[in-house]
């Protein structure tokens, strides 16, 4: 520790080197250029070249040798900018496969990134790669959203020394400012897989501290460029047909459904963008992988919706929104069971609410000023009570709901920035609303070596109970830190009194503490006989219960990670727990659970990507010293490419578990724990064919075992120790299988439109039977009930300026 320390020190002496910002003349053109991967037009003649790339890693500063070189050119018109480029390479060096949209994998690319409005740390980035596929972003002070997606024309051809390609990107692809004469922050981005190499236009320094934007070169005196009219549609047209084996003669097994839509796209200004998407359908997004969850806390599954997922890289500021609370599971889902009278029975339940229409609007101005502004509006819901096979009343479980937020963010110099968001939920009739509003900082010096961020929140929610009064609550984070150099540091304080909730709209578990993080970093960036760069770390969290003051946990994590010289990831950590005050796990408040104390060591590896084979596998064990308990995970993660358009991949992830303590029931207002068995696989088969750059066809099956078999049962005391009891009158033992297979073909027949064909299989079964093992519950599992959809969904995409161009 203190070794590292003292590196660390000797560092903030060195001044960082003055950093090198190249240029690159904008150049009009008036003549044709065909996008289709050859750089012959007679265009690509006038047009200024951006060469001698720089190695960002592994050997960063190294230029790029000359029978490897990387030329691109940049040219615009009225309507376009136009990049056209050679990559050169020995044509058995280049890594090809055919992976689809907004997928990079371990294909050769290059990228390129516009900061339009020269504030360091918001751009579009634009890639390209040697089969013609594309991968765009956004950029932000939150990072990179690789789900934004933009409508511009891409094509490529491998040659005997290397490939070339072309893009256009019209300005309704992007955003900037209405100026006569302009200067965009420019860099351009090469990767050569199987070499291991990225490289960079404009030197990009890892070691710098703050948004990489801040290293751009420059594309200098843009002429006359007018944002368009940014106007578009994509009405979608879908159809369903789902089986069912209901085994009940009055509900049909069989359904079909039609659905139609639109989604909106208009540019308010140069700046500011408006979404809409009216009447969606999102029954062809994968499915869940769902889990046995025995914790006191919500499983927090991923996004897969692309309308909350693309471009909302604004609504994330404060980690205030977890968009699958739009859509989600009613809130009064679990409580139709307790208002059943005699002889009633749920005839149905939906586990999902219906949204009616979702819209957000943001962007930018010249002067860096984001801001963001999000509504979706939701039906309500409703549970369907039967009695002698006949409906007799509905529940409501979800009323009428609107979900809002609204977001400013000004970028200020030096990778700065201060924010502030305010999300609310507001229901009809007497369920409660919910109300957070957060303001953030996030500060740099001028050589963004030292950083100072933070958060100040408040929430209210009113008309919880009967008295329908409101419940204030507060909360805040501080961190202070060195980025810039090889060794870093950051310390936190993290803050909720015991009102506090952003629950209704964000992802949030507990409140009522107060938190301490430590964390030291040291990097080696420079390549050595054994590894290109490494990097080392320590953290250190503590807890306590901010209203009685009372210890919670405290954790020590140290971990050493990089990349070695065959282009293989590793990987070794070590965690280490004292014992723990867990006031969650008892499911009563203001009791606890003492944790018995534990250690756990890890490994893991990654092989080349870039190989037909390719791994990742991972190890760790776990040791507890009361009860002797152990926890052992193994993750296998296996593809192998045939060709560059059939791959398979298999990941294998089994978890074993042996005197586990944990809650289990609660008998008579007592906490009831156990001292139990657990095993979990989850096995997950993957094959992807593309036809073309354009199309492709994808399957993905999933299959998770779960099983839990109490051994000993003990009563919680009141002092968070155990006092072994007898047994329990209803043995909770669980046995868990889901499965899944989401098997997609798309086609993009046209830019922006596609044409997807989805068949959905679910399989979900729920029992005691802990007799069986794995093969025997896979094969119960298949002769279970299935549900089964296939759907068809066309969507077009329509943009104003093309239409008016052909009128």
């Amino acid at each position: 520790m203190l070794s590292i320390c003292v590196l660390g020190i000797s560092h903030l002496a060195m001044a960082q080197k003055e950093q090198i910002v190249k240029k690159v003349p904008a150049v009009r053109t008036t003549q044709k250029i065909v996008i289709d991967g050859d750089i012959s037009d007679e265009a690509w003649k006038s047009a200024p070249v951006a060469t001698d790339f720089v190695e960002w890693r592994p050997s960063y500063g190294t230029h790029e040798r000359n029978d490897n070189r990387t030329e691109v050119r940049i040219l615009y018109d009225n309507n376009a900018i136009y990049v056209g480029g050679y990559c050169y390479e020995r044509r058995d060096s280049i890594s090809t496969e055919l992976v689809g949209r907004d997928v990079i994998n371990s294909n050769d690319f290059v990228g390129i990134l516009f900061d339009t409005y020269k504030d360091k740390i918001n751009g579009f980035g634009y890639y390209v790669t040697p089969l013609g596929e594309q991968y765009d972003a956004k950029y932000s002070s939150t990072g990179e959203d690789a789900s934004w997606n933009s409508v511009y024309e891409s094509q490529a051809k491998i040659t005997d020394s290397g490939w070339t390609f072309e893009m256009r990107i019209p300005y309704s692809a992007i955003r900037f400012s209405n100026k006569k004469t302009q200067d965009w922050g420019l860099n351009i981005t090469r990767r050569r897989s199987k070499s291991g190499k990225q490289l960079m236009w404009n030197p990009t320094d890892p070691t710098f501290g703050g948004n990489f934007f801040a290293l751009f070169g420059e594309w200098t005196s843009i002429q006359d460029i007018k944002p368009p009219v940014r106007l578009s549609f994509s009405p979608y047209l879908s159809t369903y047909v789902t089986h069912y084996p209901y085994n009940d003669p009055t509900i049909k097994d069989t359904r079909t459904t039609v659905n139609g839509g639109m989604d909106v796209k208009y540019g308010i200004n140069q700046a500011f963008t408006l979404d809409m998407t009216l009447i969606p359908d999102f029954g062809q997004v994968q499915s869940d992988n769902q889990v046995l969850n025995l914790t006191p806390f919500e499983v927090k599954y991923n996004e897969y919706r692309t309308f909350f997922t693309e471009g909302t890289e604004l609504f994330s500021k404060g980690n205030l929104f977890y968009s699958r609370r739009i859509g989600g599971q009613p809130i009064h889902y679990n409580d139709v069971a307790s208002q059943l009278q005699p002889g009633e029975t749920i005839a149905s339940n939906p586990g999902d609410t219906k949204l009616i229409n979702a819209t957000k609007i943001s962007g930018r101005t010249s002067s860096g000023l984001g801001i963001g502004f999000f509504n979706a509006l939701t039906q309500p819901q409703y549970a369907s009570i039967a009695k002698d096979g006949k409906e007799v009343r509905k529940i409501e479980t979800e009323p009428l709901s609107n979900y809002n937020i609204i977001v400013f963010d000004q970028s200020l110099k030096h990778n700065s920035s201060v924010s502030f968001i305010n999300t609310n939920v507001t229901r009809a009739g007497g369920d409660h609303n919910a109300n957070v509003s957060a303001a953030l900082f996030d500060l740099y010096d001028k050589k963004s070596m030292w950083n100072l961020s933070g958060k100040v929140s408040a929430s209210e929610l009113a008309g919880v109970d009967s008295t329908k009064k409101s419940i204030f609550g507060y909360n805040h984070t501080i961190g202070f830190g060195k980025t810039g150099g090889r060794f870093n540091f950051q310390i936190n304080q993290d803050f909720a009194d015991d009102k506090y909730s952003s629950n209704d709209m964000g992802y949030f578990t507990n409140n009522n503490y107060m938190n301490h993080y430590l964390w030291l970093g040291y990097k080696w960036v420079k390549p050595t006989k054994w590894f290109n760069r490494m990097y080392y770390n320590i953290n250190l969290n503590s807890s306590m219960r901010y209203k009685e003051w009372d210890y919670q946990s405290f954790r020590i994590n140290t971990n050493m990670n990089g990349q070695l010289k065959n282009l293989w990831f590793a990987l070794i950590y070590i965690n280490i727990d004292p014992e723990q005050h867990d006031y969650y796990e008892p499911r009563i408040a203001g009791r606890f659970f003492k944790t018995p104390s534990n250690w756990q060591i890890g490994v893991a590896t990654e092989t080349n990507n870039a190989k037909k084979y390719s791994a990742y596998v991972e190890f760790s064990g776990k040791w507890a010293g009361l009860y002797s308990g152990t926890e052992y995970d193994f993750w296998t993660r296996n593809s192998y490419r045939f060709n560059n358009k059939l791959t398979i991949g298999f990941n294998f992830n089994p978890q074993f578990r042996n005197n586990d303590l944990g809650f289990t029931t609660l008998v008579n207002d007592s906490s009831i724990f156990a001292l139990r068995k657990r095993y979990t696989v989850e096995n997950i088969f993957n094959v992807k064919y593309n036809f073309t750059n354009k199309m492709g066809l994808s399957f993905r099956a999933r299959h998770y075992w779960s099983k839990v078999i109490n051994k000993q049962y003990f009563n919680l005391n009141t002092d968070g120790g155990l006092t072994p009891i007898a047994g329990v009158s209803t043995k909770p033992d669980y046995n868990v299988n889901y499965f899944n297979i989401d098997m997609v073909y798309t086609w993009q027949f046209a830019l922006g439109s596609f044409l997807n064909i989805v068949w959905k299989n679910s399989i979900n079964t729920y029992d005691q039977n802990v007799m069986d093992g794995y093969f025997k519950n896979a094969g119960n599992t298949f002769n279970a009930s299935q549900l089964n959809s296939l759907s068809l969904r066309v969507i077009y995409f329509l943009d104003y300026l093309s239409i008016k161009k052909k009128k």
